[in-house]
């Protein structure tokens, strides 16, 4: 089954840049395009009934639509107008796609589809790549050449559907992958003699993080021969290592394992921290 790219819209500038880079996205691969607008009736409109507020958000889609359709037309769009839950409608929309991609402000507070608590359940909840997409984006940074950042941490499983996701998108366009490695030192109970023997046989902390990040890059780089890879290993916390390389990226792709509490779902600190101070785009892909 071929999976669309989707990108959730609502009108703001956000959401409509993030229409570009999905269109631009599913262009480059060769996939459909879906657009997906969640509206609900607002009875305070008290001039506008339920059909005049339905017509309102289907033809801002439609508008939207029309735009995307004029730069590529050789792309496969459709659109979805869904009167519902912003927060349901997009989390199921991803299940079905590709990947979701959604507008952001980042640098604070998330507005559009990102404000209060909908973004983080969006992406928490969806079991598909998610991508945030800022107002300014352009796509000079594409042309410009830059990297597809990605993190890595722990063994080769626990990243892989994140490299995977780089390596695909690198291969789209023909970009190099850079991929990130942070570690910190560990307090010293964290050592045990299992641990301690690795260690010793790597040579050291350094060469050891440099060994494991090999070892997960090992698989993408076969399955993805033509694709450069640079490997770039920091002492530092994973988050403020991953933001220092934001100036070099065209798109950024971190890890995500959602955290259940008593006020709702988390997306973990890294990503939360990528997710609003980072400037290029940012792809949130949940782990296998």
């Amino acid at each position: 089954m071929t999976r669309p790219i989707t990108a959730g819209v609502d009108g703001t500038e956000e959401s409509l840049a993030a229409l570009d880079w999905a269109a631009r996205e599913a262009v480059r691969r060769g996939l459909p395009l879906r657009v997906v607008h969640a509206w609900r009736y607002a009875e305070a409109l008290a001039t506008a009934d339920r059909d005049t507020q339905q017509r309102w958000a289907s033809d801002g889609a439609a508008e939207a639509v029309r735009t995307v359709s004029e730069r590529h037309p050789e792309l496969e769009v459709s659109v979805d107008v869904v009167e519902g839950g912003a927060a349901r409608t997009l989390a199921g929309a991803a299940a079905e796609a590709e990947m979701l991609v959604l507008g952001s402000r980042g640098h604070g507070p998330v507005v559009g589809f990102l404000m209060g608590s909908v973004g983080q359940q969006v992406i928490a909840e969806a079991d598909r790549p998610v991508v945030l997409v800022r107002a300014g984006d352009r796509p000079t940074a594409e042309a410009a050449g830059r990297d597809v950042v990605v993190g890595q941490q722990g063994g080769p499983e626990d990243s892989a559907a994140a490299l995977r996701f780089a390596f695909e998108t690198a291969a789209a366009r023909g970009a190099t992958v850079r991929a990130v490695r942070a570690w910190t030192l560990p307090p010293v109970f964290a050592y045990s003699p299992g641990s301690l023997r690795l260690l010793d046989d790597a040579g050291g902390l350094e060469p050891y993080e440099k060994q494991a990040l090999a070892e997960a890059l090992q698989p993408w780089r076969e399955r993805f021969p033509d694709v450069p890879v640079a490997e770039h290993i920091e002492m530092g916390s994973a988050g403020q290592v991953l933001l220092s390389m934001a100036g070099r990226a065209q798109l950024m792709v971190v890890g995500r394992r959602a955290h259940r509490t008593a006020v709702g779902a988390r997306i973990g600190s890294v990503a939360h921290g990528v997710l609003h101070h980072a400037d290029c785009p940012v792809a949130v892909v949940p782990h296998e």
